[in-house]
């Protein structure tokens, strides 16, 4: 997984730095905490198991970031029916696989326009066996690179006439 995370936040470079960031489904935080460490102006991270928030919790202590974090206990897909009081800049999705979670993730922040701006970028990370084309509107895939059993799929935000941050459809 560290080759992993070393890959994502080398393609992310520079748009971490000052970044809010969205870990959705977070495991233990590592990556909400790779991204504090590099920078990001806060982190949220959202997870269900109340194991894995005592571990996030402690994680953010040992790390000293815990003053940019905010940890909330819920469902992922229940807390994204809510809204964004600010938009995030880059989006972690990294559901438990097999359960089509990413796919139901990823629409529904298509759905929602609030959690992201012109410029965010959403980052799946899934089995590459579990891919599948989805019709999407606002976000747009640009790139995806596979590490073993591990994809990291890369998606930026579509303007109304469909052009992306970058500039490209």
């Amino acid at each position: 997984m560290d080759r992993v995370k070393e890959a994502c936040f080398s393609k992310l470079g520079r748009r971490v730095t000052g970044s809010r960031f969205l870990d959705l489904f977070a495991g233990t935080g590592s990556v909400a905490i790779e991204a504090l460490s590099r920078g990001a102006a806060h982190a949220e991270l959202v997870e269900q198991d109340p194991r894995a928030l005592r571990v996030i919790r402690e994680n953010l202590q040992l790390a000293g970031v815990q003053d940019r974090a905010r940890v909330q206990r819920a469902d992922v897909l229940s807390w994204l029916r809510n809204d964004a009081l600010l938009p995030f800049d880059i989006i972690y999705v990294a559901p438990p696989q097999y359960l089509g979670l990413w796919s139901k993730t990823l629409q529904q922040i298509e759905a929602r326009s609030n959690w992201t701006n012109e410029d965010s970028i959403v980052v799946v990370q899934i089995d590459p066996a579990e891919r599948e084309e989805l019709e999407l509107h606002r976000l747009a895939p640009f790139d995806e690179r596979r590490y073993g059993n591990t994809l990291l799929w890369y998606f930026m935000v579509r303007d109304e006439t469909g052009k992306t941050g970058d500039g490209n459809s």
